[in-house]
């Protein structure tokens, strides 16, 4: 008989129905060992969180400096600011609309301060990470740009192995206990009566991330087509089997073949498309920035904390870099921003794993975002290097 594979989308939706089912009748002493379980993740995934940026982060700037010189300097550069524009124009959208749509609610107060209003732990084993946010991402970009840049390989061997163990980390420990961690933060909240209000915002969010990720689209293809003199909408319906393709994989990196094939059919040239479609799967990250900034952006409205330009302007900045690695590993991009999350708009565990959760239920339609516009980027990017590169 053939197993039947459950995806993690799957088992995220089945986790947070499992935790709000059972939240009804489980008694409070079995609750609480999730909850204990709950704390001790929460812990390690503290701990984790600068190891992966620097495993993910430091190597992929390190491997950037491999490129073809001009070339990749100009697809950096579009792509860095196709992935601004994504966040910036994501921020105002959101700040328009979710204020209306999403009021303060009570039951944000418990999730944002979880010891008083919530179930306890039976106990805590402390896990402090060995650097500070912070410091692992500035640690990142030092080693980065020094491994792009001195011949030697050592450092870079070692990186590389490093992140292989950190890629391990998350495959093999981390993300298969994510739906058991999300499964007692719901039922956790179930328990205590802080659910409703969470399942209508995240219902809300995932229309208005869907629809603003089809205007992010609209607009890429609108500036390639100003830029190229090339009908936009005929360029946008080229590259829809990439954006049906991403849906199903859910890996902008499984997805090349087909965002190549779609982008040479665009026109753009041949040794142009082999260079930057591939680059962009790892460097372009338009629509899984434009999920993070809106569901943080969310969260924050409905606890009642303040959302300013100035917090989110860092914060938008520093994403584009921090994932930078993260097409290559599952749910690697909420992974690199919850070092963010925490240390820049003080994201606690709880609400880290709302973050993973409301993430992980839009992730097909962030890739399939990213990967699109890696076609609207190719198509700049080959009129902007013209016969010089050919």
């Amino acid at each position: 008989m053939k197993r039947i594979k459950i995806s993690l989308l799957g088992k995220v939706v089945i986790a947070i129905a499992a935790g709000i089912l059972f939240g009804q009748f489980l008694p409070t002493p079995i609750a609480r060992i999730f909850v204990t379980f709950n704390s001790l993740f929460g812990n390690f995934l503290s701990f984790s969180i600068p190891l992966i940026i620097l495993g993910l982060v430091a190597p992929a700037i390190g491997e950037l400096g491999k490129g073809a010189g001009k070339l990749l300097a100009i697809t950096a550069l579009i792509a860095y600011g196709s992935t601004l524009f994504s966040g910036f124009f994501t921020f105002l959208s959101s700040s328009l609309i979710f204020p209306g749509i999403l009021p303060v609610d009570p039951e944000f107060t418990a999730v944002d301060n979880p010891e008083d209003f919530m179930l306890t732990t039976y106990f805590k084993v402390e896990m402090p990470p060995l650097m500070d946010i912070m410091t692992a991402l500035l640690l990142s970009f030092v080693l980065g740009l020094g491994i792009s840049n001195i011949a030697g390989t050592t450092l870079r061997d070692f990186f590389v192995d490093f992140r292989d163990i950190v890629i391990k980390l998350i495959e093999v420990v981390i993300i298969p206990l994510l739906p058991l961690h999300i499964f007692g933060i719901f039922l956790n909240m179930a328990v205590s009566g802080h659910v409703a209000g969470i399942i209508g915002m995240f219902l809300k969010v995932i229309v208005v991330i869907f629809v603003l990720h089809v205007a992010l689209l609209v607009l890429q293809f609108t500036i390639a087509g100003i830029v190229s003199k090339k009908n936009p909408f005929r360029l946008l319906k080229n590259m829809l089997p990439a954006y049906a393709t991403a849906l199903g994989t859910q890996s902008s990196a499984a997805t090349i073949p087909v965002t190549l094939k779609q982008a040479l059919k665009n026109g753009v040239r041949e040794n142009i498309a082999v260079f930057v479609i591939p680059l962009c799967a790892t460097i372009h990250l338009a629509g899984s920035t434009m999920k993070i900034v809106a569901c943080a952006m969310a969260i924050m409205y409905m606890a009642g904390e303040p959302v300013s330009i100035g917090m989110f302007s860092g914060f938008i900045m520093m994403l584009g870099i921090a994932m930078v690695a993260a097409p290559g590993v599952p749910g690697g991009a909420i992974m690199a921003a919850l070092g963010l999350l925490q240390s820049m708009l003080g994201f606690n565990e709880t609400l880290q794993a709302l973050m993973i959760a409301l993430y992980i239920a839009m992730d097909s339609f962030g890739t399939a975002c990213n990967v699109t516009g890696d076609g609207a980027i190719a198509v700049v990017v080959d009129k902007i290097a013209g016969k010089q590169l050919s």
